[in-house]
């Protein structure tokens, strides 16, 4: 396996390292303008490949907060094309390692041992590495453990990395500068919190300990012996990433099974702790023999605030999505309008938020929803591909809506699309939000 033995650290060979993959876009573009004139109805496809493979190849030997927005993007299957969503999935678990020596380092900084005086056994090579840390598998006491260590400068570099990437993010997004910095500012301060183990130690035990009467759902236990803020032990989960288990189960009851516990708990997060896991992507699930959901990875957990709770939920209600007088107001109180609106942003973003919510409230509306119908995604997609290309929207401030969409609407989309590829039929009335 590929693995890297260094990681670039300071803000000028990260930015030079973004530099050379804008050099590697710019020649892209180069060769679909000539491409276009001989091949129009495939030059788009190879653009758009080729920039994926060129963004994701720069990104990730940089590993960080510029990783995590690939993995980010990933999960945007309805807003990005096909070759972005599957160039970035890998980010998910399947990005080079770090080396061992690199490894072994860390332990000495941390624990000022190595592995091998902490565990019976320690695999110096990595089972599988994501954005922020890499996994190797341990044992102790006849356990099987997994140990999950943090690459080098991730914390340090959030802020840098997020500055280099913002001008690509509001590009995508349609961004303005003027009063965009508590969206930036709600990714960097959660991007903080992901590179704090000890508190993803403190998160996971709490959300293990509320949510163990699910059925058909489990979690690891967690080892402070061998933990700290950036090394973190928890019990070596058997079972297959759920991405991989959708690609060979053949039970319609299983999906179900499997969905029911997933949805479980979300919901249950949502309605009754009011703080949720908000990173909800394949490589965060996994599905073991006895077909049970096993979630894993809680660094990133978001705190919804009854000021927002309240308005958000309250549209998931078709009467008072369809009611003008109470529409109006809880979409000034989620921020979505604004004060100085013009009368053309006040009609077009309420049109705009009444054909999403219309469509993305669809299975907090009904006793089951199967997450297999095409139909729904798709409408999904037709929304954000005709806002996407709408000229009228390229004028209109988007700086608008709460912060704390950024995680919540990321959840939702996140959870459905998990559903979406399980295929399954789900039991969704069991919660009052």
């Amino acid at each position: 396996m590929e693995t890297i033995d260094r990681i670039p650290t300071s803000k000028i060979h990260r930015a030079s390292k973004l530099i050379s993959t804008g050099v590697k876009i710019g020649g892209n573009y180069l060769k679909y303008y000539g491409e276009k004139l001989t091949n129009p109805d495939t030059a788009r496809e190879h653009l758009n490949a080729n920039n994926a493979e060129d963004i994701y190849d720069g990104l990730k030997n940089l590993k960080g907060s510029a990783l995590k927005f690939a993995q980010m993007l990933s999960m945007e299957k309805n807003f990005l094309p096909q070759a972005y969503v599957e160039k970035f999935s890998l980010s998910q678990f399947s990005v080079p390692p770090l080396s061992a020596p690199l490894v072994l380092k860390t332990f000495r900084k941390y624990f000022g041992k190595s592995p091998a005086d902490l565990f019976d056994t320690f695999d110096a090579n990595a089972v599988n590495a994501a954005s922020i840390g890499q996994v190797h598998k341990a044992t102790s006491n006849g356990k099987n453990l997994a140990v999950k260590i943090q690459y080098p400068g991730v914390a340090e570099s959030i802020s840098s990395d997020l500055a280099m990437v913002k001008p690509i993010a509001m590009k995508m997004f349609n961004i303005q500068a003027k009063d965009s910095d508590k969206y930036f500012k709600e990714v960097e301060t959660k991007l903080f919190e992901e590179t704090n183990y000890t508190l993803e130690l403190e998160q996971s035990n709490e959300v293990a300990q509320a949510c163990a009467h699910i059925p058909n759902l489990i979690f690891p236990a967690y080892y402070p012996a061998f933990s700290c803020e950036k090394v973190l032990t928890m019990d070596w989960m058997e079972g297959k990433h759920l991405s991989e288990w959708c690609k060979t189960n053949q039970s319609q009851e299983s999906a179900n099974r499997i969905g029911q516990a997933l949805w479980d708990f979300y919901m249950f997060q949502f309605t009754k702790l009011k703080k949720v896991h908000a990173d909800p992507h394949p490589g965060n699930f996994m599905v073991n023999e006895a077909e049970q959901l096993i979630a894993i990875d809680f660094g990133c957990m978001k705190q919804i605030p009854d000021a927002f709770y309240k308005p958000y939920f309250e549209l998931v209600n078709a009467d008072n999505l369809n009611n003008p007088a109470i529409y109006s107001e809880k979409l000034y109180e989620l921020e979505v309008l604004r004060a100085d609106d013009t009368k053309e942003e006040i009609v077009y973003f309420s049109k705009f938020f009444h054909e999403l919510l219309s469509v993305s409230t669809l299975p907090l509306q009904s006793e089951t929803f199967d997450f297999s119908d095409p139909q729904f995604f798709g409408r999904l997609a037709a929304i954000g591909e005709k806002y996407a290309t709408d000229k009228e929207m390229k004028k209109m401030n988007m700086n608008r809506g709460s912060k704390h969409f950024i995680y919540i609407n990321r959840t939702f989309f996140g959870l459905f699309s998990l559903l979406h590829d399980l295929k399954a039929n789900v039991k969704t009335d069991s919660f009052t939000y």
